[in-house]
């Protein structure tokens, strides 16, 4: 699983318009099980918790122009954060 988090000035309504408008790119990511578009506690401040069928699928992702696109296509003011984890199971 990998955790992006990054601030921007840009607002909910605006982070949502980029969002769907980017999500056929990220709908035909190969191993990308789930993608979830999260607001942080904080204002300015959202994510993204992805979930990922395999190490070597998040690595690809890593590598490639859409990921590092993520910080510009919404306004970070810094580089965004991202922490990755092993998931150990799931409940459902």
């Amino acid at each position: 699983m990998q955790i992006v988090r990054l601030k921007t000035k840009l607002s909910e309504e605006e982070m949502l318009k980029i969002a769907h408008e980017r999500e056929p790119q990220f709908m035909a990511i190969p191993g990308l099980v789930q993608k979830y578009y999260v607001k942080m506690g904080n204002p300015g401040e959202f994510g993204g918790i992805y979930i990922w069928d395999s190490r070597e699928s998040l690595t690809e992702f890593r590598q490639s122009e859409l990921a590092a696109t993520i910080a510009k296509a919404y306004g970070a003011i810094e580089p965004p954060s991202v922490e990755i984890v092993d998931i150990m199971f799931d409940l459902r």
